[in-house]
Protein backbone atom coordinates (compact mmCIF):
# COMPACT_ATOMS: atom_id res chain seq x y z
CA UNK A 1 0.00 0.00 0.00
CA UNK A 2 1.49 3.30 -1.36
CA UNK A 3 2.03 5.57 2.09
CA UNK A 4 0.36 9.27 1.22
CA UNK A 5 1.95 12.47 1.37
CA UNK A 6 1.06 15.84 2.96
CA UNK A 7 0.32 17.62 0.23
CA UNK A 8 1.32 20.66 2.62
CA UNK A 9 4.57 19.34 4.34
CA UNK A 10 2.74 20.75 7.30
CA UNK A 11 3.31 18.07 10.31
CA UNK A 12 5.59 16.68 7.56
CA UNK A 13 8.19 13.47 8.29
CA UNK A 14 11.57 14.51 7.70
CA UNK A 15 15.00 13.52 6.01
CA UNK A 16 18.17 13.21 8.64
CA UNK A 17 21.07 13.97 6.46
CA UNK A 18 20.21 17.07 4.34
CA UNK A 19 22.21 19.93 3.52
CA UNK A 20 21.89 22.08 6.73
CA UNK A 21 22.21 25.81 6.49
CA UNK A 22 21.24 26.78 9.99
CA UNK A 23 23.37 26.46 13.02
CA UNK A 24 20.85 24.35 14.73
CA UNK A 25 20.69 21.53 12.51
CA UNK A 26 22.80 18.54 12.97
CA UNK A 27 26.00 17.10 11.93
CA UNK A 28 25.52 14.17 9.60
CA UNK A 29 27.48 12.54 11.38
CA UNK A 30 25.45 12.68 14.58
CA UNK A 31 22.07 11.41 12.96
CA UNK A 32 22.90 8.87 9.87
CA UNK A 33 20.81 8.28 7.34
CA UNK A 34 18.14 5.47 7.68
CA UNK A 35 19.41 2.21 5.84
CA UNK A 36 16.31 2.91 3.14
CA UNK A 37 16.60 5.86 1.18
CA UNK A 38 15.78 9.13 1.85
CA UNK A 39 13.71 11.71 -0.84
CA UNK A 40 14.50 15.24 0.11
CA UNK A 41 12.40 16.84 -2.70
CA UNK A 42 9.18 16.78 -1.05
CA UNK A 43 9.29 20.40 0.04
CA UNK A 44 6.50 22.04 2.08
CA UNK A 45 4.47 24.51 -0.44
CA UNK A 46 5.20 28.33 -0.73
CA UNK A 47 1.37 29.39 -2.25
CA UNK A 48 0.08 31.77 -0.09
CA UNK A 49 -3.34 30.23 0.00
CA UNK A 50 -1.90 26.63 1.06
CA UNK A 51 -0.21 28.00 3.65
CA UNK A 52 -3.04 30.16 5.01
CA UNK A 53 -5.58 26.53 5.15
CA UNK A 54 -2.70 24.90 6.56
CA UNK A 55 -2.58 27.54 9.18
CA UNK A 56 -6.30 27.52 9.55
CA UNK A 57 -6.34 24.06 10.14
CA UNK A 58 -3.39 23.17 12.52
CA UNK A 59 -3.95 26.22 14.32
CA UNK A 60 -0.35 27.77 14.56
CA UNK A 61 2.47 28.74 12.57
CA UNK A 62 5.58 27.13 10.93
CA UNK A 63 8.17 27.03 12.95
CA UNK A 64 10.45 24.26 13.46
CA UNK A 65 12.73 22.35 11.66
CA UNK A 66 12.47 18.78 11.99
CA UNK A 67 15.65 18.46 13.84
CA UNK A 68 14.70 21.16 15.87
CA UNK A 69 10.99 19.59 16.62
CA UNK A 70 12.73 16.27 17.52
CA UNK A 71 14.88 17.90 20.18
CA UNK A 72 12.15 20.23 21.04
CA UNK A 73 10.09 17.22 22.23
CA UNK A 74 12.93 15.28 23.74
CA UNK A 75 13.13 12.63 20.85
CA UNK A 76 16.51 11.01 18.87
CA UNK A 77 15.89 12.14 15.40
CA UNK A 78 16.23 8.63 14.10
CA UNK A 79 12.88 7.84 16.30
CA UNK A 80 11.07 11.00 14.98
CA UNK A 81 11.97 10.19 11.19
CA UNK A 82 10.37 6.36 12.19
CA UNK A 83 7.32 8.43 13.67
CA UNK A 84 6.55 10.66 10.68
CA UNK A 85 6.92 8.59 8.12
CA UNK A 86 4.90 5.58 9.60
CA UNK A 87 2.26 8.68 10.10
CA UNK A 88 2.84 8.81 6.14
CA UNK A 89 4.31 12.20 6.36
CA UNK A 90 6.22 13.22 3.87
CA UNK A 91 10.39 13.24 3.99
CA UNK A 92 10.94 17.31 3.72
CA UNK A 93 14.50 17.81 4.73
CA UNK A 94 14.97 20.52 7.20
CA UNK A 95 12.91 22.87 6.01
CA UNK A 96 11.32 24.73 8.43
CA UNK A 97 7.24 23.52 8.28
CA UNK A 98 6.83 22.03 11.56
CA UNK A 99 4.26 23.27 14.50
CA UNK A 100 4.23 22.85 18.16
CA UNK A 101 1.33 20.48 17.44
CA UNK A 102 3.75 18.24 15.44
CA UNK A 103 6.19 18.57 19.30
CA UNK A 104 3.28 17.84 21.13
CA UNK A 105 2.60 14.70 19.27
CA UNK A 106 6.21 12.81 19.25
CA UNK A 107 6.02 13.94 23.59
CA UNK A 108 3.17 11.88 23.50
CA UNK A 109 3.79 9.18 21.67
CA UNK A 110 8.13 9.24 23.15
CA UNK A 111 6.02 9.41 27.04
CA UNK A 112 3.41 5.93 26.23
CA UNK A 113 7.15 4.82 25.19
CA UNK A 114 8.79 5.60 28.02
CA UNK A 115 5.98 4.67 30.28
CA UNK A 116 6.17 1.56 29.27
CA UNK A 117 2.87 1.65 28.50
CA UNK A 118 3.46 0.81 24.92
CA UNK A 119 6.35 -0.69 23.10
CA UNK A 120 8.55 1.46 20.61
CA UNK A 121 7.78 -0.99 17.66
CA UNK A 122 3.89 -0.67 18.95
CA UNK A 123 4.20 2.88 18.80
CA UNK A 124 4.77 2.87 15.40
CA UNK A 125 2.17 0.79 14.82
CA UNK A 126 -0.21 3.13 16.03
CA UNK A 127 0.91 5.96 14.30
CA UNK A 128 1.02 4.20 10.79
CA UNK A 129 -2.59 2.55 11.40
CA UNK A 130 -3.46 6.20 12.40
CA UNK A 131 -1.80 7.78 9.79
CA UNK A 132 -3.17 5.48 7.07
CA UNK A 133 -6.92 6.09 8.47
CA UNK A 134 -7.16 9.46 8.65
CA UNK A 135 -5.43 10.05 5.73
CA UNK A 136 -7.75 8.22 3.38
CA UNK A 137 -10.85 10.11 5.42
CA UNK A 138 -9.08 13.53 4.61
CA UNK A 139 -8.40 12.93 0.53
CA UNK A 140 -11.91 11.49 0.76
CA UNK A 141 -13.73 14.53 2.52
CA UNK A 142 -11.71 17.43 0.86
CA UNK A 143 -12.10 15.88 -2.48
CA UNK A 144 -15.86 15.35 -1.94
CA UNK A 145 -16.30 18.50 0.07
CA UNK A 146 -14.70 20.26 -3.07
CA UNK A 147 -16.38 19.11 -6.06
CA UNK A 148 -20.28 19.17 -4.12
CA UNK A 149 -19.78 21.95 -1.74
CA UNK A 150 -17.78 25.03 -3.52
CA UNK A 151 -19.77 26.07 -6.27
CA UNK A 152 -19.06 30.05 -6.26
CA UNK A 153 -21.86 32.03 -5.13
CA UNK A 154 -21.16 34.68 -7.01
CA UNK A 155 -20.38 34.87 -10.75
CA UNK A 156 -16.40 35.31 -11.18
CA UNK A 157 -15.29 33.65 -7.72
CA UNK A 158 -13.23 30.66 -8.15
CA UNK A 159 -12.85 27.71 -6.09
CA UNK A 160 -9.46 28.98 -4.59
CA UNK A 161 -11.54 31.95 -3.19
CA UNK A 162 -14.31 30.08 -1.67
CA UNK A 163 -11.91 26.89 -0.30
CA UNK A 164 -10.89 28.82 2.85
CA UNK A 165 -14.32 30.20 4.23
CA UNK A 166 -15.68 25.95 3.64
CA UNK A 167 -12.96 24.70 5.72
CA UNK A 168 -12.84 26.95 8.70
CA UNK A 169 -16.81 26.34 8.94
CA UNK A 170 -16.32 22.59 8.83
CA UNK A 171 -13.48 22.13 10.70
CA UNK A 172 -14.59 22.23 14.13
CA UNK A 173 -17.59 20.28 13.40
CA UNK A 174 -15.87 17.66 11.82
CA UNK A 175 -13.50 17.74 14.44
CA UNK A 176 -15.95 17.18 16.85
CA UNK A 177 -17.79 14.56 15.00
CA UNK A 178 -14.80 12.58 14.31
CA UNK A 179 -13.63 12.30 18.14
CA UNK A 180 -17.13 10.91 18.62
CA UNK A 181 -16.90 8.54 15.98
CA UNK A 182 -14.19 7.06 17.24
CA UNK A 183 -14.83 6.73 20.55
CA UNK A 184 -17.85 5.20 19.81
CA UNK A 185 -15.61 2.67 17.50
CA UNK A 186 -13.35 2.14 20.22
CA UNK A 187 -15.90 1.14 23.07
CA UNK A 188 -17.12 -1.48 20.63
CA UNK A 189 -13.62 -3.08 19.92
CA UNK A 190 -12.67 -2.95 23.62
CA UNK A 191 -16.02 -4.16 24.49
CA UNK A 192 -15.45 -7.04 22.10
CA UNK A 193 -12.05 -7.77 23.35
CA UNK A 194 -13.00 -8.03 26.59
CA UNK A 195 -15.37 -10.77 26.34
CA UNK A 196 -13.06 -13.13 24.80
CA UNK A 197 -12.47 -16.08 26.56
CA UNK A 198 -9.03 -16.50 26.68
CA UNK A 199 -6.15 -13.91 26.21
CA UNK A 200 -5.24 -15.83 23.38
CA UNK A 201 -8.59 -15.14 21.61
CA UNK A 202 -7.90 -11.53 22.21
CA UNK A 203 -5.81 -11.72 18.98
CA UNK A 204 -6.24 -14.90 17.69
CA UNK A 205 -10.28 -15.01 16.87
CA UNK A 206 -12.65 -17.06 15.92
CA UNK A 207 -14.63 -15.34 13.61
CA UNK A 208 -17.14 -15.72 10.44
CA UNK A 209 -15.33 -13.85 7.55
CA UNK A 210 -17.14 -13.14 4.00
CA UNK A 211 -16.45 -11.59 0.83
CA UNK A 212 -19.09 -9.87 -1.20
CA UNK A 213 -17.71 -9.62 -4.77
CA UNK A 214 -19.49 -7.73 -7.97
CA UNK A 215 -19.56 -10.74 -11.24
CA UNK A 216 -18.12 -9.06 -13.96
CA UNK A 217 -16.76 -6.27 -12.58
CA UNK A 218 -13.66 -5.91 -15.29
CA UNK A 219 -16.13 -6.05 -18.11
CA UNK A 220 -18.02 -3.12 -16.50
CA UNK A 221 -14.74 -1.40 -16.35
CA UNK A 222 -14.59 -1.28 -19.75
CA UNK A 223 -17.86 -0.66 -20.95
CA UNK A 224 -18.91 2.65 -18.56
CA UNK A 225 -17.52 5.81 -18.03
CA UNK A 226 -15.25 7.00 -15.28
CA UNK A 227 -18.10 8.93 -13.50
CA UNK A 228 -21.02 5.89 -13.98
CA UNK A 229 -18.02 3.51 -12.66
CA UNK A 230 -17.12 5.87 -9.68
CA UNK A 231 -21.12 6.13 -8.82
CA UNK A 232 -21.81 2.35 -9.24
CA UNK A 233 -18.75 0.97 -7.08
CA UNK A 234 -19.89 4.11 -4.56
CA UNK A 235 -23.43 2.76 -4.15
CA UNK A 236 -22.26 -0.66 -4.21
CA UNK A 237 -19.57 0.00 -0.95
CA UNK A 238 -22.63 2.24 0.53
CA UNK A 239 -25.03 -0.32 0.35
CA UNK A 240 -22.87 -3.04 1.61
CA UNK A 241 -21.60 -1.07 4.55
CA UNK A 242 -24.69 -0.31 5.54
CA UNK A 243 -26.44 -3.87 5.63
CA UNK A 244 -23.10 -5.06 7.35
CA UNK A 245 -23.81 -2.44 10.10
CA UNK A 246 -27.20 -2.79 10.70
CA UNK A 247 -27.30 -6.33 11.08
CA UNK A 248 -23.74 -6.23 13.17
CA UNK A 249 -21.39 -7.07 11.47
CA UNK A 250 -18.38 -5.06 10.88
CA UNK A 251 -16.71 -3.70 7.40
CA UNK A 252 -13.45 -4.60 7.51
CA UNK A 253 -12.15 -2.89 4.27
CA UNK A 254 -13.62 -2.03 1.07
CA UNK A 255 -11.59 -2.56 -2.58
CA UNK A 256 -13.85 -1.57 -5.37
CA UNK A 257 -15.29 -4.58 -6.85
CA UNK A 258 -15.15 -6.31 -3.12
CA UNK A 259 -15.96 -5.88 0.32
CA UNK A 260 -14.36 -7.85 3.44
CA UNK A 261 -16.99 -7.97 6.61
CA UNK A 262 -16.79 -10.05 9.57
CA UNK A 263 -19.07 -11.64 12.34
CA UNK A 264 -18.49 -12.80 15.70
CA UNK A 265 -21.36 -15.65 14.97
CA UNK A 266 -22.06 -17.74 11.43
CA UNK A 267 -25.78 -16.83 12.39
CA UNK A 268 -24.90 -12.85 11.93
CA UNK A 269 -22.64 -13.59 8.79
CA UNK A 270 -25.19 -15.82 7.10
CA UNK A 271 -27.79 -12.66 7.39
CA UNK A 272 -25.68 -10.14 5.99
CA UNK A 273 -24.20 -12.22 3.56
CA UNK A 274 -28.48 -12.90 1.97
CA UNK A 275 -29.45 -10.00 2.87
CA UNK A 276 -26.41 -8.47 0.16
CA UNK A 277 -26.97 -10.72 -2.37
CA UNK A 278 -31.54 -10.03 -2.15
CA UNK A 279 -30.31 -6.49 -1.73
CA UNK A 280 -28.62 -6.28 -4.84
CA UNK A 281 -30.74 -8.32 -7.04
CA UNK A 282 -33.53 -5.86 -6.28
CA UNK A 283 -31.55 -3.01 -7.95
CA UNK A 284 -31.36 -3.32 -11.92
CA UNK A 285 -28.41 -0.91 -11.99
CA UNK A 286 -26.31 -3.23 -10.44
CA UNK A 287 -24.49 -6.16 -11.55
CA UNK A 288 -24.99 -9.83 -10.22
CA UNK A 289 -23.13 -10.78 -6.46
CA UNK A 290 -21.50 -13.47 -5.22
CA UNK A 291 -20.02 -14.22 -1.43
CA UNK A 292 -18.01 -16.64 0.20
CA UNK A 293 -18.37 -16.91 3.87
CA UNK A 294 -15.50 -18.63 6.40
CA UNK A 295 -15.16 -19.83 9.58
CA UNK A 296 -12.27 -19.78 11.86
CA UNK A 297 -9.42 -18.64 13.71
CA UNK A 298 -8.34 -15.43 12.45
CA UNK A 299 -5.15 -13.04 13.03
CA UNK A 300 -6.37 -9.28 13.74
CA UNK A 301 -3.56 -6.76 13.11
CA UNK A 302 -4.27 -2.96 12.37
CA UNK A 303 -8.08 -3.55 11.88
CA UNK A 304 -7.14 -5.88 9.02
CA UNK A 305 -7.94 -9.65 9.03
CA UNK A 306 -5.06 -12.58 8.10
CA UNK A 307 -5.30 -16.25 7.99
CA UNK A 308 -6.05 -19.65 6.47
CA UNK A 309 -9.57 -18.89 6.98
CA UNK A 310 -9.47 -15.39 5.30
CA UNK A 311 -7.83 -17.20 2.12
CA UNK A 312 -10.52 -19.91 2.54
CA UNK A 313 -13.15 -17.47 2.28
CA UNK A 314 -11.69 -15.22 -1.25
CA UNK A 315 -11.23 -18.63 -2.69
CA UNK A 316 -15.35 -19.64 -1.78
CA UNK A 317 -16.23 -16.06 -3.40
CA UNK A 318 -13.73 -16.84 -6.63
CA UNK A 319 -15.49 -20.04 -6.96
CA UNK A 320 -19.73 -19.09 -6.28
CA UNK A 321 -22.08 -18.86 -8.63
CA UNK A 322 -23.90 -15.84 -9.40
CA UNK A 323 -26.27 -14.44 -6.74
CA UNK A 324 -25.21 -17.36 -4.62
CA UNK A 325 -23.76 -17.75 -0.46
CA UNK A 326 -21.04 -20.72 -0.52
CA UNK A 327 -19.83 -21.75 3.04
CA UNK A 328 -17.06 -24.13 3.96
CA UNK A 329 -17.50 -27.01 6.34
CA UNK A 330 -16.91 -25.31 9.44
CA UNK A 331 -19.59 -22.72 8.81
CA UNK A 332 -21.78 -24.99 8.18
CA UNK A 333 -21.20 -26.75 11.22
CA UNK A 334 -21.17 -23.79 12.92
CA UNK A 335 -24.77 -22.95 12.02
CA UNK A 336 -25.99 -26.41 13.03
CA UNK A 337 -24.45 -26.40 16.40
CA UNK A 338 -25.72 -22.39 16.83
CA UNK A 339 -29.40 -23.81 15.98
CA UNK A 340 -29.73 -22.07 12.68
CA UNK A 341 -29.42 -24.54 10.20
CA UNK A 342 -30.50 -28.37 10.50
CA UNK A 343 -27.48 -30.46 10.43
CA UNK A 344 -29.22 -32.21 7.43
CA UNK A 345 -32.98 -31.57 5.41
CA UNK A 346 -34.02 -35.17 5.90
CA UNK A 347 -33.50 -35.39 9.86
CA UNK A 348 -35.19 -31.53 10.17
CA UNK A 349 -38.57 -33.32 7.80
CA UNK A 350 -38.54 -35.99 10.30
CA UNK A 351 -38.54 -34.06 13.19
CA UNK A 352 -41.47 -31.86 11.82
CA UNK A 353 -43.49 -35.09 10.84
CA UNK A 354 -43.18 -36.64 14.21
CA UNK A 355 -43.97 -33.13 15.66
CA UNK A 356 -46.88 -33.33 13.08
CA UNK A 357 -48.22 -36.47 14.35
CA UNK A 358 -47.97 -36.39 17.66
CA UNK A 359 -50.21 -32.97 17.90
CA UNK A 360 -47.29 -30.86 19.04
CA UNK A 361 -45.86 -27.59 18.46
CA UNK A 362 -43.86 -27.47 15.28
CA UNK A 363 -39.93 -28.42 16.60
CA UNK A 364 -36.86 -26.92 16.43
CA UNK A 365 -37.04 -27.12 12.44
CA UNK A 366 -39.75 -24.54 12.18
CA UNK A 367 -37.16 -22.01 13.92
CA UNK A 368 -34.46 -22.83 11.36
CA UNK A 369 -33.45 -19.57 9.65
CA UNK A 370 -30.97 -21.02 6.80
CA UNK A 371 -30.89 -24.47 4.94
CA UNK A 372 -27.51 -25.84 4.05
CA UNK A 373 -26.84 -27.73 0.33
CA UNK A 374 -24.04 -29.78 -0.13
CA UNK A 375 -21.87 -29.26 -3.24
CA UNK A 376 -19.12 -31.92 -4.70
CA UNK A 377 -15.42 -31.75 -2.94
CA UNK A 378 -13.43 -29.91 -5.30
CA UNK A 379 -9.89 -28.44 -4.99
CA UNK A 380 -8.82 -25.28 -4.01
CA UNK A 381 -5.85 -23.33 -4.88
CA UNK A 382 -3.03 -23.17 -2.16
CA UNK A 383 -5.70 -24.55 0.42
CA UNK A 384 -6.49 -28.56 -0.51
CA UNK A 385 -9.14 -30.16 -1.28
CA UNK A 386 -12.93 -28.21 0.14
CA UNK A 387 -16.37 -29.32 0.78
CA UNK A 388 -18.49 -26.16 0.18
CA UNK A 389 -21.98 -25.47 0.82
CA UNK A 390 -24.42 -23.15 -0.43
CA UNK A 391 -26.54 -21.05 1.95
CA UNK A 392 -29.99 -20.59 0.98
CA UNK A 393 -32.44 -18.63 2.93
CA UNK A 394 -35.09 -21.07 4.70
CA UNK A 395 -38.78 -20.66 3.54
CA UNK A 396 -41.12 -19.68 5.98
Amino acid sequence: MTVDETRSGAGAGTGTGGASGTASDPPSSAYPTPHHAVDHTAEPTDDPLAIRLEQLILGADRRYTPFQAARTAGVSMELASRFWRAMGFADIGQAKALTEADVLALRRLAGLVEAGLLSEPMAVQVARSTGQTTARLAEWQIDSFLEGLTEPPEPGMTRTEVTYPLVELLLPELEEFLVYVWRRQLAAATGRVVQAADDEEMVDRRLAVGFADLVGFTRLTRRLEEEELGELVEAFETTAADLVAAHGGRLIKTLGDEVLFAADDAGTAAEISLRLIETMAGDETMPALRVGIAFGTVTTRMGDVFGTTVNLASRLTSIAPKDAVLVDGAFAEELARAGDAPVSEAQAAQDALAAEKEGEEPGPAAKYRFQLQPMWQRPVRGLGVVEPWLLHRREA
